[in-house]
C-alpha cells in the first residue's frame, strides 16, 4: 500500500505496515504530510534529500513534508508507516510543534532504550487505531507525541555526542602538536574552557584512554623515532620529546615499551644490522 492510496482520517493519523520483496524500488517522491519509517524486519537502503543510509530492523526515518526520499530491499523488508498532519497536534502547543526540528528530515537510530519505547508506542496506536472507543482519537494523538518526544530526544543527544566529537578531535589535535609541552589534565582542560574531569571522561570514552595516557603514547612513539633514526643522546630525546627529567622519561618508556631507551636503540641497530643488503 502506498500513501498515495491512503486519505488521512479527520483526526490526521494513520499508521500502516509496508511491505517489500528483495530487489524492490520506491522511487523517489515526497509527501505533503509528515511520515515515520520504522523497521521491523528485513534491511535496504534509504535515501533522503540525496544522503543515502542502510535501514536495518529498529532503525528509523522522520520525513518531514516535501522532502525527497526512496527506498531499495536488499531483503524482504517490512516498514511501518505512521503518516500524520503534525497541525492536528495544534491543540497541544502549537509553539513547540513549530520548532524547525519538525521540518527537517532525518535518519534515526535509536538506542535499546528508544526502541523499546518506540516500538511500544507502535504497538499502542496499532491498538487504538482498529479500536471503536471513543477516546481512541485522543490516545493516538497522545502515543503520536511520545514517539516525536522520543525522537526529538535521540536528535538532541546525537547533537550532544556531535559536540562532544569536536571537543574529543581538538583534544587529539592539540597533543599531537603539542607533545612537547609540559602539558597536564588541567592545561588541556584550560584550552577548551571545561573541566579535566570531564575531559577526560568523554576522551576515554571515545578512546579507551585517558588524554595524559594519549600524550604519553604520543611521546614514546616520537622518542622511539628519534632513538632508531637519529644519534641523539638520550637527554636530548628526553628534552625534545617533552619530559623535564630523565628519570621521569626512562619510567614511561620502560612502562610502554619494557625496556629501556638504550636498549631500545641497541634493539634496532642489532635489527638493522641482520637485514640483508640488496
Amino acid at each position: 500500500m502506498t500513501l498515495k492510496e491512503i486519505q488521512l482520517p479527520q483526526y490526521g493519523t494513520y499508521l500502516y505496515e509496508s511491505r517489500h520483496k528483495e530487489g524492490d524500488i520506491i522511487h523517489v517522491h515526497h509527501h505533503t504530510i509528515h511520515q515515520i519509517l520504522y523497521a521491523i524486519e528485513g534491511e535496504g537502503k534509504i535515501s533522503i534529500d540525496g544522503h543515502e543510509y542502510k535501514i536495518t530492523q529498529d532503525q528509523s526515518a522522520f520525513i518531514a513534508p516535501h522532502s525527497q526520499h526512496s527506498i531499495y530491499s536488499q531483503s524482504s523488508l517490512t516498514l511501518l508507516v505512521l503518516a500524520f498532519n503534525i497541525g492536528t497536534l495544534e491543540f497541544f502547543d502549537g509553539n513547540e510543534l513549530k520548532n524547525p526540528i519538525f521540518q527537517q528530515s532525518r535518519f534515526v537510530q535509536p538506542d535499546l532504550i528508544a526502541s523499546s519505547e518506540l516500538r511500544q508506542h507502535l504497538r499502542k496506536m496499532l491498538y487504538e487505531q482498529s479500536s471503536e472507543n471513543p477516546f481512541s482519537k485522543w490516545a493516538l494523538k497522545i502515543h503520536l507525541l511520545n514517539i516525536l518526544l522520543t525522537m526529538t530526544r535521540l536528535g538532541e543527544k546525537t547533537q550532544y555526542q556531535d559536540a562532544n566529537s569536536l571537543r574529543i578531535e581538538k583534544i587529539k589535535k592539540y597533543i599531537d602538536t603539542h607533545y612537547y609541552d609540559p602539558l597536564t589534565s588541567k592545561d588541556i582542560a584550560a584550552k577548551l574552557g571545561i573541566s579535566s574531569r570531564y575531559i577526560n571522561s568523554i576522551f576515554k570514552d571515545y578512546y579507551h584512554k585517558t588524554p595524559i595516557q594519549y600524550l604519553t603514547e604520543v611521546r614514546i612513539e616520537r622518542a622511539k623515532e628519534l632513538l632508531s633514526e637519529t644519534d641523539k643522546e638520550i637527554i636530548t630525546i628526553c628534552f625534545e620529546v617533552g619530559y623535564e627529567t630523565l628519570s621521569t622519561f626512562y619510567r614511561a618508556f620502560k612502562n610502554t615499551m619494557s625496556m629501556s631507551p638504550n636498549q631500545y636503540r641497541n634493539m634496532v641497530m642489532k635489527q638493522s644490522e641482520l637485514q640483508p643488503v640488496e
